[in-house]
């Protein structure tokens, strides 16, 4: 019918010498294509979403082409659900796990209408909700289809392996020495954080092939694979990336011993009273530094001197920060500033004795922890409704890991608990859950989790439907 329509109006462009009738066969086209094939649309996002640049200009700035793509299939979404509402059936979304994330969303709305700038709160709170349609309830609607899990995972895992070898064969070039990372990033990472926080996400999933897969062959060529993205992530040379590598291998081992749940109460809680030490009387001015002597190093031994020392500039700046965000929360800690406020606001806060030569900040970056961040932003309890989401993540993964006799479910639960790892962890050390890099990968764990939780639910009232009977030998 679309075609038919398409060559009607083509017809009618070329007769009545009007182009705009043969844009519209194209749109009808695009429109057909879209309903009956939103997976590969989605698909198209998840491969773009290593490749994708930041757009910056004085009235816009966005990420190419993946945030657009988010648009899109956004559309696609409701265009699908319209076409197949009568082959899907019932759409079945109760969830805990969605319950919570979708309150979290509407806290950010109050706290975006009690912002000290709407103007650019809202125009968070607008790009917060496609990444929310496109990489939670996209994939909830389209993940029910294991295979579709599986292939959306290769072809994230293709699309990075390959930009990754790109940036290997560039920063070969520079010598792999510290300083040649970030130009061998361009244009596709603003820097070395950015990239290796996507790249150590790479591991569980090569590693989920690895074990599932039943061929030597393909299992000797994933151990390559994975052997080379682990010596791409030491040439990142990103210290808090190595982290999030040690702390999802100990999430891994934390799952299997049924204490992953407990491990992150203990971690925060030990966050919690190492920050109330820094601010009874003022402890943490014992750690201020001399700000002659922070500089930025080019060579990676002195970094990682200075980093322990606290004369490197990236560590002291971040003291900096989190000194003057702590300060905010005290100020405001109901419903905080308003998301996406913290650099017009912070300065005013900040401790003279930590500033470093870059704390003018003139590239607008934020506080480097994204729980301090919804602190600052969103009150305490927008930093509440994020950490018992997370805590209720790692429950239902541990849960549904040692509950299921199904191996990809098993398989797919411990991929998701080492990922909530590894994000945990680079995000206590930066803010990428709001960037396209690293938050897709954020809400797509959280999504797939999601499903994991629907179908471990509907397993459940199956089985109390339809007890087993067990015949007694006498």
């Amino acid at each position: 019918m679309a075609l038919v329509l398409f060559i009607t109006l083509c017809g009618a462009a070329l007769y009545l010498y009007q182009p705009l009738l043969a844009f519209a066969g194209f749109a009808i086209v695009a429109l057909a294509w879209l309903i009956t094939r939103t997976e590969w649309l989605f698909y198209v996002l998840i491969g773009s979403i290593p490749w994708s640049i930041e757009y910056i200009r004085p009235s816009l700035t966005t990420d190419l082409p993946d945030e657009p793509l988010m648009l899109l299939t956004g559309f696609s979404i409701v265009l699908y659900l319209i076409a197949k509402r009568k082959s899907l059936g019932k759409l079945e979304l109760r969830s805990t796990l969605l319950s919570l994330i979708l309150l979290q969303l509407l806290w950010t709305v109050l706290a975006a209408l009690a912002s000290t700038d709407q103007f650019v709160s809202i125009k968070f709170l607008l790009a917060k909700c496609w990444y929310l349609v496109a990489f939670v309830v996209v994939p909830v609607i389209l993940f029910r289809d294991r295979r579709m899990m599986i292939n959306s995972a290769k072809v994230l895992t293709v699309s990075m392996l390959l930009l990754m070898i790109i940036v290997q064969y560039r920063h070969a070039g520079e010598g792999f020495t510290f300083s040649g990372i970030n130009p061998s990033l361009d244009p596709f990472f603003r820097n070395h954080v950015n990239y290796s926080a996507l790249l150590v996400c790479i591991i569980p999933l090569l590693l989920a092939f690895h074990t599932a897969t039943k061929k030597p062959s393909v299992k000797r060529w994933l151990r390559i694979l994975i052997a080379l993205t682990v010596a791409a992530l030491y040439f990142s040379y990103a210290r808090g990336a190595w982290l999030a590598l040690f702390v999802g291998l100990a999430g891994w081992w934390l799952l299997k011993k049924r204490a992953l749940l407990a491990a992150y109460v203990a971690g925060f809680l030990i966050v919690f009273a190492s920050l109330a030490w820094l601010i009874h009387k003022n402890n943490y001015l014992r750690f201020s530094h001399d700000y002659q002597t922070t500089v930025f190093h080019e060579d990676f031994r002195e970094h990682l001197v200075a980093t322990y020392q606290f004369k490197d500039v990236s560590t002291a700046e971040r003291f900096y920060r989190w000194i003057a965000g702590v300060r905010m929360v005290k100020h405001n800690w109901e419903t905080g500033f308003g998301p996406n406020t913290f650099p017009d606001q912070y300065k005013y806060y900040a401790v003279p004795a930590f500033k470093t030569w870059v704390s003018a900040n003139e590239d607008r970056s934020t506080v480097h922890n994204y729980f301090l961040t919804m602190a600052i932003e969103q009150g305490i309890v927008g930093l509440l409704l994020l950490l018992v989401m997370l805590g209720y993540a790692f429950y239902i993964a541990e849960k549904i890991y040692h509950r299921s006799s199904d191996e990809f479910t098993k398989i797919t639960a411990r991929t998701c608990a080492m990922l909530l790892c590894m994000l945990v962890t680079v995000n206590f050390l930066s803010d990428l859950v709001e960037t396209d890099k690293v938050g897709s990968i954020f809400y797509i764990t959280l999504a797939t989790l999601i499903v994991l939780e629907r179908q471990s639910l509907r397993s459940s009232l199956s089985r109390s439907r339809h007890p087993s009977v067990h015949f007694r030998k006498d």
